[in-house]
């Protein structure tokens, strides 16, 4: 079976099917795909790693780890990355699961903080890795990078500056910059939604509300991006303005497609990490309220009785 190429990269000569588009397909220039089977089995391995120690591991940190790694390389190690090369609906189905997906389904498996678990401790070369994690989590690039005026613009970004410009058609002319292109979707969901989820220990944590507000600032600008795609009269960018011929497909209605694609994705997956948020919200306050009350046992609730000694002494001094 003759496949076709597009800048170097592979293409099927098939029309898109449900059963062609989740084919498997690897070649030389399947970096993204191949590092999604590494991550897949470094983290299996770390987990079996730290119950043989004695440590239970939630068994749905490990499905969403399997979910995530997965999510990745089905729309990388498949047809479906081949078609996006010519289709800009498949290509917008690609983006919205490497940028909104798989990031929320990494993140959920806490990979730092299995990490922290499972590598030795100690001084030397034995404990190098884990002291080197460490020291990253504190710098100050990591703060930088964890910090909203950091990730919210370059979320936008990532719509508004690599589509609305020559970036775009930039990186789809070479296998590298399509797989770099692939990389930096991933990146930024794992460095937009990790300090609002914040399930790993982050630099400078954020509030409950401070998170939330994260969270909701790109919505609109998501929203204004779909819809700006999906009405758009002229095509918006080179790479799909010529797809194969027999597959009789209209590049500008595929590109309003693609458009209501970005537009409805946005929705779920914020849902999604907003339960989260709540859910973090809601625990943290009962362990504090549970810290509160253990600290009552253990003095004879001293701080209430002193704040009604300080209510007491006002009172006397305001009718005396």
């Amino acid at each position: 079976m003759d496949h076709g190429q597009h800048s170097g990269m592979w293409v099927p000569d098939e029309p898109p099917t449900w059963g062609r588009v989740f084919l498997p397909h690897l070649d030389g220039w399947s970096v993204v795909a191949m590092l999604s089977v590494v991550g897949l089995v470094v983290y299996l391995a770390a987990v079996v790693r730290l119950r043989r120690t004695g440590v239970v591991w939630p068994w749905w940190r490990v499905l969403a780890w399997v979910a995530g790694t997965l999510s990745v390389f089905v729309v990388t190690g498949t047809w479906l990355n081949g078609y996006s090369m010519v289709l800009f609906s498949l290509h917008m189905v690609q983006h919205m699961v490497l940028a909104m997906i798989s990031p929320i389904l990494l993140l959920l498996g806490a990979p730092v903080t299995l990490a922290l678990r499972t590598l030795p401790r100690g001084t030397g070369a034995a404990g190098a890795p884990r002291a080197l994690l460490l020291e990253l989590l504190h710098s100050r690039v990591a703060r930088f990078l964890a910090s909203p005026g950091f990730t919210v613009p370059l979320f936008i970004a990532s719509l508004y500056g690599i589509y609305f410009t020559p970036v775009f058609d930039a990186l789809m002319s070479n296998p590298a910059g399509h797989q770099f292109m692939l990389a930096h979707f991933v990146v930024t969901g794992l460095l937009f939604f990790g300090p609002v989820m914040a399930q790993d220990p982050w630099p400078n944590p954020h509030s409950h509300p401070m998170r939330i507000l994260e969270l909701v600032v790109p919505v609109p600008f998501h929203a204004f991006f779909g819809v700006a795609v999906m009405i758009a009269s002229t095509l918006l960018v080179d790479s799909f303005a010529n797809p194969p011929a027999a597959w009789g497909i209209d590049p500008l209605g595929d590109q309003n497609v693609a458009g209501g694609i970005a537009w409805s994705f946005g929705e779920l997956p914020t849902v999604l990490v907003l339960i989260v948020v709540l859910v973090s919200w809601m625990g943290s306050d009962e362990r504090r309220a549970r810290a509160l009350d253990r600290a009552a046992d253990r003095d004879g609730n001293a701080e209430l009785a002193a704040y009604n000694a300080r209510l007491r002494a006002l009172s006397e001094r305001s009718s005396a």
